[in-house]
């Protein structure tokens, strides 16, 4: 049995941990969990220039108030946990492992359907990636529609990733802004367009994901995606990845979403289970609402 179809038994099987319900964080209501400070207003230095000078500074007790980020005390274990998750993604995007591929440092983190966990994973993910030493990330709010990493980081007005699609005389560090987090900086998701699909499709964001992939080759460039079953969005967007995590919430998202999901890849793409909120399996661990496990493999295993 191959390993994303021993996950798929494993989400079959697997029910939520007890009293677990998601995310308690309303994202349509979000408050602001950071603030931007030009450079010097907050006592911080750095030689890395972004986003005009700007930084983002992340209130890290407003995260763990808000459940994005595991409670004091439980730090530890849930970052082993994104320790497991990252390792073959990185892996990939080094040529260390069979996917060699030269956009391996674009990761897209997506879902089947809405309500899986996803943003919490993304934002926990790049905050893991960017303790690495020898790797910086770069994390894109690509769910137009919906923009959670965006609102939650108080950076939902700012020009990002439609802008310069809509705008050539926009360049990426026009667009990125550097953050608190050493080895983090964001892409907002920028003005919203009712042509969206057809901007992510466009030449442009072919070039613009291209240069984001060679730019700087020991940066890894993570995406939150919409949903997949949702939107036309994000299958554009997994036609530019060279990696895809897929979220999955045990016991909750449908076993034919995710075989649906996964039957939208192109089969040359390196393609991650992600389980959210998972009680048993590959590596679990608990804390709270929350449990992770990992599975991972190549969709042309399925």
């Amino acid at each position: 049995m191959s390993k994303i179809q021993d996950a798929l038994r494993k989400i079959r099987e697997n029910g939520r941990l007890p009293g677990q319900s998601g995310s308690k964080y309303d994202y349509s209501d979000a408050v602001p969990l950071a603030r931007i400070v030009t450079n010097g207003d907050s006592g911080s230095a750095s030689s890395e220039e972004v986003g005009n000078g700007r930084e983002l500074i992340i209130d890290r007790q407003a995260l763990r108030d808000a459940g994005l980020l595991a409670p004091e005390g439980q730090e530890r274990s849930v970052a082993d946990q994104y320790r497991l998750i990252k390792r073959p993604l990185l892996d990939n995007a080094a040529g260390r492992n069979a996917h060699d591929a030269d956009d391996a440092n674009l990761i897209m983190i997506s879902s089947a359907l809405a309500g899986d966990g996803k943003t919490f994973n993304c934002i926990n993910l790049a905050l893991s990636i960017a303790q690495e030493k020898d790797n910086s990330v770069l994390l894109v709010d690509a769910d137009i529609a919906k923009p959670h990493i965006s609102r939650l980081f108080n950076v939902a007005e700012e020009k990002g990733l439609i802008d310069i699609l809509n705008d050539p005389s926009l360049d990426i560090n026009d667009v990125t802004i550097r953050t608190d987090v050493p080895g983090l900086s964001m892409m907002p998701a920028g003005n919203s367009s009712d042509h969206a699909t057809e901007l992510l499709a466009s030449k442009r964001m072919a070039r613009l994901v291209s240069a984001l992939s060679s730019q700087t080759r020991d940066r890894v460039v993570v995406f939150d995606s919409p949903p997949l079953l949702e939107t036309s969005e994000a299958h554009v967007l997994a036609g530019l990845m060279g990696q895809i995590v897929l979220v999955v919430c045990a016991g909750r998202t449908p076993q034919k979403a995710v075989i649906s999901a996964l039957e939208s890849f192109d089969k040359s793409k390196a393609v991650n289970l992600l389980f959210n909120q998972a009680a048993t399996g590959l590596g679990s661990e608990s804390y709270g609402q929350y449990a992770y496990g990992y599975g991972y493999g190549s969709e042309s295993e399925a």
